[in-house]
């Protein structure tokens, strides 16, 4: 699976994007987002609190109880604010 990291998760993780082989057991975005945390501290500091990061399969934003596709692109966004 293609991670897509933008804006200061991908400057916390160190990386714009990866290719990923997931665990059985990573089934849902917020599976995902738990494992992501446990690999190491840059990954642990960008998904500190899970709950605010914004997800989008294929390009279609999604619930972090949403289903993780076999094949695709899983892009994290961090909240967005207004100015």
């Amino acid at each position: 699976m293609k991670l897509i990291y933008f804006a200061w998760v991908r400057e916390r993780i160190g990386k714009g994007e990866e290719d990923v082989d997931l665990p059985a057991d990573v089934v849902r975005v917020s599976d995902l987002l738990e494992w992501l945390k446990e690999r190491g501290e840059n990954y642990g500091a960008a998904l500190e609190y899970p709950e605010v990061i914004r997800v989008a399969i294929n390009h279609e934003h999604v619930d972090h109880d949403t289903p993780l596709p076999e094949k695709g692109e899983v892009a994290l966004f961090p909240p967005m604010t207004g100015g």
